[in-house]
């Protein structure tokens, strides 16, 4: 099946600012990021790697408007780079409506083979990371008392098993959990935290790196026969981003027809 027409804006997120992680390059971040500027909203867009990342600024900022786009780098591993990144919001914008929490790190080896380094490392981006981030937010949310939402990125492996893949299926459980009971948690100050669930997500440079056979492989078990365009996935982070899911929290939405 054929990759549908890209959705253009409709202002669903006017006027709100948002904080998105992990958001250089061409992947799901840097979709979201463009997405949500489609859809009206000032962001702060961080990243470990600050080249790409001022790079992603720069072009973002030429489409958009300067005065719509900042970006710091942001390592989410370290507590003072993640105070910086929302600090950075609240001074430049006075106000912090949405966060998306993208950052993630992969990788493959078997659990026999696997060291504490290689873990640790996945865990720390991936699901600590996301912690710090989550932290961050509630504690700005709950200060400004006027609400907000927090979207994390989790994967549907983290309900179902892959081999080589101990690590990341357990940080993206992880986030998976804490994306529910954060959203306990927030629900008494007017927040919403959600998640949404990717399988197949594929931009041109991964494609160059990876195996035609392996590629095919892949695709195969999608249901539309092809992996999903990082807009695709980014479109429902601006859903559950937006007041169309105001009565939604807590919930982590698959984006694939492999959620079990």
């Amino acid at each position: 099946m054929s990759t549908p027409d890209y959705v253009p804006g409709h202002g669903l997120l006017k006027d709100r600012t948002a904080v998105v992680t992990a958001a250089a390059g061409a992947g799901i971040g840097g979709a979201t990021a463009r997405r949500l500027l489609e859809e009206g909203a000032r962001i702060v867009i961080g990243d470990a790697h600050a080249r790409r990342l001022k790079e992603t600024e720069e072009a973002l900022a030429a489409e958009f408007g300067a005065d719509r786009v900042t970006s710091l780098p942001c390592d989410v591993t370290d507590e003072e780079q993640v105070q910086a990144l929302f600090a950075r919001a609240e001074h430049t914008h006075g106000r912090l409506d949405i966060v998306v929490n993208n950052a993630g790190l992969g990788g493959t080896a078997a659990l026999v083979d696997m060291t504490d380094e290689q873990w640790s490392r996945v865990l720390d981006v991936t699901l600590n990371g996301t912690f710090r981030c989550t932290r961050a937010a509630l504690r700005a949310f709950q200060a400004s008392g006027s609400g907000g939402v927090i979207v994390n990125n989790a994967s549907v492996i983290g309900w179902r098993a892959q081999t080589g893949q101990a690590h990341y299926a357990a940080a993206k459980a992880g986030v998976m959990a804490l994306t529910r009971c954060a959203a306990l948690e927030a629900a008494e100050f007017g927040v919403r935290v959600n998640a949404v669930a990717p399988s197949l997500a594929m931009h041109p440079h991964l494609v160059k790196v990876t195996s035609e056979e392996l590629l095919a492989e892949l695709t195969a078990r999608e249901a539309f026969g092809r992996y999903a365009e990082p807009w695709e996935v980014a479109n429902v982070i601006v859903f559950l981003a937006s007041a169309y899911s105001s009565y939604m929290t807590g919930e982590t939405v698959s984006v694939s027809s492999q959620h079990a």
